[in-house]
């Protein structure tokens, strides 16, 4: 199902963690609003809980999503749950909730076609979020759907190696623990995402050749978007993916 993405004729647009630009990100009001808009894939962050719990959260801390302070490990799952995610982002919002994996896969099964772009945030509990992460996907039958992205090398090596399941990481400068070498981090790559302050079509050329999927971030203007479809690159992730439709419609339309 993941294999899709390799189609280059087809803009697929990306809702990064959720519909960023107008909700509260990483919450499931953001994630269900991109997923009514009809994005193609669905980019969340998770990280692990003092009690062994994934919760979906961007940051090492709670202190800009939400109106605690202090390490996302270092809280229980309870207590997480205790506090407002979504008061920061608009007064409108307060009262959102940090979800677990196991809320979001359960909103997911509402939207089969959706791919999941899944990212393991850097952590010393990085390796033991992933296994945990990996079984619950299984458990609901998501893993066809999912890539598994890390800026931290480690981790895209841990789940290709260990999982064989499809990785995505980063240009090399943007990770941590890269190995250059022949065997190194690039060959456990499946897909790389290009931030827009890197694309080139030389650089996107270059991934080609290797033989990875390629995406980048992030596209929320039209000239962005542009920018992006000039470089070669289709697989758009976007925090506001109105302008993306737009122009994809209108290619569409020819």
């Amino acid at each position: 199902m993941i294999d899709s993405l390799r189609n280059e004729q087809s803009i697929l647009l990306v809702g990064h963690r959720g519909y960023k630009s107008a909700y509260p990100e990483n919450t499931l009001l953001a994630f269900a609003k991109s997923l009514e808009m009809g994005i193609d894939v669905l980019e969340f962050d998770l990280r692990m809980t003092k009690d062994k719990v994934v919760a979906v959260i961007h940051d090492e801390t709670v202190d800009r999503t939400t109106n605690g302070t202090g390490k996302v490990n270092e809280y229980t799952i309870a207590e997480l749950k205790r506090l407002d995610a979504g008061g920061w982002f608009d007064h409108i919002f307060a009262g959102l909730k940090i979800p677990t994996l196991e809320e979001l896969c359960k909103l997911l099964q509402a939207f089969p076609n959706v791919l999941l772009n899944v990212e393991i945030k850097r952590d010393v509990k990085a390796k033991e979020t992933a296994d945990l992460t990996i079984a619950m996907l299984a458990e609901y039958g998501y893993l066809s759907r999912c890539v598994f992205t890390s800026f931290d090398a480690d981790i895209v090596a841990y789940i290709h190696d260990d999982y064989q399941l499809k990785t995505q990481g980063f240009p090399e400068e943007l990770m941590s623990n890269f190995d250059p070498g022949m065997d190194g981090t690039y060959s456990k790559m499946w897909s790389v995402g290009i931030s827009m302050k890197l694309l080139t079509a030389q650089r996107v050329q270059r991934f080609r050749e290797m033989g990875m999927v390629i995406g980048c971030y992030c596209t929320d203007t039209e000239e962005q978007v542009n920018d992006a479809l000039r470089c070669g690159v289709t697989l758009l992730t976007c925090n506001d993916p109105l302008p993306a439709m737009r122009i994809r419609e209108n290619i569409q339309k020819g």
